[in-house]
C-alpha cells in the first residue's frame, strides 16, 4: 500500500484552514502534517516532519507568504509549495513562481480543482489557471524591447500587497489591520510606494492606486 503524502498547510485564516484539513484529509492518498499560521512555525513544522508538499497562503501573521516561499529556495529547502490565496491571480501567481512555488490557485476555486492543483505540484509539476498560463506566454512572446507600461513591477511584494488594499480605499489602520502589522509600518511603505511610483501625495497615491485595480479587473 502507498504512503500517504504529507501536507502541511499555512493558512492565518483558522475556519479556512480547519475546511482545507477536512478537504486534504479526506482525500485517500494525502494527510495534513501540521497546521500553523506564521513564517516560524512553518519552518520548525518542516524540519520536523519533511511534507512532501506545503499550502501556503500569501498574507499570514505578520509576514507574506512569499518571504517563507523565498527562504525555503534560498536554505535549498526543494519542498514543492502550492500558494492558494484571495490575492488577484492575474497580479500574483507569476510572481509565486518566480518566488520558488509551484502554483498558484485562488481560493474562490473550487474544492476539485484545489486538490487538482495540490496533486500536480505533488508530482513535481507547475500549476497555474488557463488564463495566467496564456498570459504568462504571450508575455514571454512580446518583443523584449517592448516598454512595460506598469511601473507597479518596480513594488516589493509586500508593497504591491499595500498598494492593492489602498486601491481598495482602505486607510493606513485597516491596511495594518488586514496585514497584522503596524500602522507606522504600512505609512513606511505607503512612502516607499509614492517614491517608486513617483506619487506626490496621499490624495494621488488612492487616486492611482484605484485606477490600477479598475485598468486590471481586480
Amino acid at each position: 500500500m502507498t504512503a500517504k503524502k504529507n501536507i502541511l498547510i499555512v493558512e492565518d485564516h483558522p475556519l479556512f484552514r480547519a475546511m482545507l484539513v477536512q478537504l486534504i484529509n479526506n482525500e485517500p492518498d494525502m494527510t495534513v502534517c501540521g497546521e500553523v499560521d506564521n513564517i516560524t512555525d512553518a519552518l520548525s513544522n518542516i524540519k520536523l516532519t519533511h511534507p512532501d508538499a506545503a499550502i501556503i497562503d500569501i498574507t499570514l501573521q505578520g509576514s507574506c507568504g512569499l518571504e517563507l516561499i523565498k527562504s525555503l529556495k534560498a536554505h535549498n529547502i526543494r519542498l514543492p509549495v502550492l500558494v492558494l490565496s484571495m490575492h488577484a491571480e492575474n497580479l500574483y501567481a507569476e510572481r509565486v513562481i518566480q518566488a520558488g512555488a509551484k502554483g498558484y490557485i485562488s481560493k474562490l476555486a473550487s474544492p476539485f480543482d484545489v486538490i487538482k492543483a495540490v496533486k500536480k505540484v505533488l508530482d513535481g509539476q507547475i500549476y497555474v489557471s488557463e488564463l495566467t498560463n496564456t498570459a504568462i506566454l504571450e508575455r514571454l512572446g512580446q518583443d523584449n524591447n517592448a516598454t512595460q507600461p506598469l511601473r507597479i513591477n518596480e513594488l516589493s511584494d509586500r508593497e504591491i500587497e499595500v498598494f492593492q488594499l489602498i486601491g481598495c480605499g482602505l486607510n493606513s489602520r485597516e491596511c495594518a489591520e488586514c496585514l497584522h502589522l503596524g500602522t507606522s509600518t504600512i505609512d513606511s511603505y505607503r512612502a516607499r510606494i509614492k517614491a517608486k511610483l513617483g506619487i506626490k501625495n496621499a490624495a494621488e497615491l488612492y487616486q492611482r492606486a484605484a485606477q490600477w485595480l479598475l485598468e486590471n479587473n481586480l
